[in-house]
């Protein structure tokens, strides 16, 4: 089968790999689509994945082709998402039921060969079948969704909060929406990309600025949010918290980020600081939400190429091009 190969640092191409084949309690998935994402440029510099070559795709959908001698749950032809996590139900973390902060953590498309082929392996237990009502390309926004549910439930905010989001790409964009339906009295959303800000506008934001000096909000925000993993972003918006607030740190930066805190404020002002880390217990629940349309795939998904464009596909994301790019097997 072909498949996008990380072959080393810097290096990725689309090549023959051998077709897949399922353990016991394993399908095999046919692939439908692949979201793109910013994990997969950490792992082409290197970073997240322990070893290379690595196939990358975490966040995919497809149609089961073949299934495990122990597998009764599901059949060849029903449709799936397919939760990417993988842990070992045995170290401290996942004893305290905390299994994405697992000490052997893996994941499809991270450690493990992922969804930027034509088919891929997963474990029975992380597929979820798709309701009639869902397209399967369209499901495979289904994993990025349950890791924005995953940081609200981190946050716990509370009703009519008023809410900063830096950054409007796919993620930003999706704590938007959610904050929305958790009861945000007001949403207000800082990015440099003038078209990306278009669409926060047409998904109901409050308002939208290059900087969060051009908003009105003098004694800050109850959350902020940090969609982008960028220090200048990060530190802006440790300043913007107001007092009690919280703040979250979504974005995924590099390994050698760093920012300064001002720790008598956090103190004084008692300021939470917090991370939200993947996807935990949020997956089946995104897929419920997203069977509402809570999502819409046409606003969110702005390119759809060939899996053999997967290298320049990549090469868009990373110049901060469209929303969403799925690459389709």
């Amino acid at each position: 089968m072909k498949a996008a190969v990380i072959t080393g640092v810097g290096s990725v191409e689309v090549t023959e790999v051998p077709d897949p084949t399922p353990g016991p309690r394993e399908v095999v998935v046919d692939v439908a689509a692949c979201g793109l994402c910013g994990t997969d440029l950490h792992i082409l510099q290197g970073e997240f994945a322990p070893t290379l070559p690595v196939v990358p795709g975490h966040e995919f959908s497809g149609v089961i082709a073949e299934v495990g001698s122990d597998v009764t749950e599901l059949k060849v032809g029903d449709r799936v998402a397919v939760d990417p996590s993988l842990y070992c139900f045995e170290c401290r973390m996942c004893r305290l039921g905390k299994n994405n902060l697992c000490e052997r953590w893996n994941a499809i498309g991270v450690t493990r060969s992922g969804g930027a082929a034509e088919f891929a392996v997963a474990p029975v237990s992380n597929c979820v079948k798709l309701p009639d009502s869902v397209r399967t390309e369209d499901a495979a926004l289904i994993e990025p969704l349950s890791c924005a549910v995953r940081g609200y439930d981190v946050l716990r905010s509370q009703m009519a909060s008023r809410v900063l989001i830096y950054g409007s790409g796919t993620m930003g964009l999706m704590m938007l929406q959610l904050g929305k339906l958790t009861g945000a009295s007001s949403i207000e959303v800082v990015d440099l990309n003038p078209e990306r800000l278009a669409t926060a506008h047409k998904l109901g934001v409050t308002a939208t600025a290059a900087s969060a000096d051009e908003l009105d909000r003098p004694q800050g925000w109850d959350v902020v949010i940090d969609a982008t993993g960028n220090a200048k972003a990060i530190q802006d918006g440790l300043g913007r918290v107001a007092k009690g607030g919280t703040f979250l740190q979504f974005g995924v930066s590099d390994y050698a980020t760093r920012v300064t805190i001002d720790p008598y404020r956090i103190y004084n002002q008692e300021i939470t600081i917090t991370g939200s880390m993947a996807v935990l217990h949020s997956f089946e629940r995104a897929a419920d939400l997203f069977a509402t349309g809570v999502l819409d795939p046409e606003v969110f998904i702005s390119h759809r190429e060939p899996l053999s464009s997967y290298a320049s596909a990549l090469e868009m994301f990373k110049n901060g091009q469209g929303r969403k790019i799925q690459v389709l097997p």
